[in-house]
């Protein structure tokens, strides 16, 4: 019998409860007197207690009335919340969100993008996982994580991928080399030269691709020691290791016994993209997907351009 009664009921209760006059209650709910005061009757029967003392001058609430206000109130409370955070998932403006990124990214376009997404989703608890491109690429395939921002990442099935920002390729050279005092160099410069890089398993292309520069010009270069991280690399390359290509973003990070020059004879340019499965479709993600692919302001080295989407 509970079940008959509706949220009309719940609501007519408390104005009548409030105003204690069914002619004001009626007023407030624009309905006419009779069909309320028999709404209250019925939900009365449905209780199987009376709610009011009805008398000709005045409306009081009974003990059961006075207890079912607080509980009727508690209800409607509990829905309208339930009502507001369903409409909120919906909107993708709370729950979790696990994105997992390629650490050279931040030198880029991303904490603007996690500044961003932090101001408009709020709610959202966003879990950031570093990584490599391979490695981000396997999460979104087994579901660990939602979204990636990656960099030259691999053609995956399944994988749609944006480009949110591009960049050239630099020389990075120990300042005692000897082109190390040039504006800018060739890769044909480099040759025989030892490389420190980072390892293929990072990701085939985002491997491969910096080194067909060099392959263009009839030489592939002779890496002697990889690192995971752009940081050690560049230490590596400072100790006298040997030298390297980055993305001209990691300039960022060079200290003094390390040289960043710009590539000529060379047009390659590193990507990096946001990455989401084909068939995504939970508007978490899509909120995310809206914030990575605008376009923000990209410094490096003190300058600033926009990146073209």
């Amino acid at each position: 019998m509970d079940r008959d009664i509706e949220l009309r009921h719940l609501r007519y209760f408390i104005a009548v409860a409030e105003e204690l006059h069914f002619g004001r209650a009626a007023l407030r709910l624009h309905l006419a007197q009779p069909p309320l005061s028999q709404q209250i009757r019925k939900l009365e029967d449905l209780l199987g207690y009376p709610l009011f003392l009805r008398t000709s001058r005045s409306v009081a609430l009974t003990s059961a009335g006075e207890a079912f206000l607080q509980r009727a109130r508690a209800l409607l409370r509990t829905l309208e919340r339930d009502l507001d955070e369903t409409r909120s998932i919906g909107r993708g403006e709370v729950g979790s969100l696990h994105i997992g990124f390629v650490g050279s990214a931040m030198l880029t376009t991303l904490p603007a993008i996690f500044r961003a997404y932090r101001e408009a989703f709020p709610g959202v608890r966003l879990h950031l996982h570093e990584s490599f491109t391979s490695r981000v690429l396997q999460g979104l395939e087994d579901g660990t994580l939602d979204a990636g921002i990656l960099r030259d990442g691999d053609p995956t099935e399944g994988i749609t991928v944006t480009t949110i920002a591009s960049e050239s390729f630099v020389a990075v050279l120990p300042a005692t080399h000897p082109h190390a005092r040039q504006r800018s160099i060739s890769p044909a410069d480099l040759r025989g030269d030892p490389f420190v890089f980072y390892p293929r398993t990072a990701g085939t292309r985002a491997f491969d691709q910096p080194l067909s520069i060099f392959e263009a010009h009839g030489f592939r270069p002779h890496i002697v020691q990889e690192a995971t991280h752009w940081l050690t690399i560049l230490r590596l390359v400072g100790a006298g290791l040997g030298v390297s290509i980055a993305p001209t973003c990691v300039r960022q990070l060079t200290s003094p016994g390390v040289v960043c020059l710009p590539l000529h004879d060379s047009t390659i340019v590193s990507k990096v993209e946001f990455a989401r499965l084909t068939n995504e479709s939970r508007p978490i993600v899509q909120g995310f997907a809206q914030i990575a692919t605008q376009s923000f302001p990209f410094a490096i080295d003190g300058s600033t351009t926009r990146i073209p989407i």
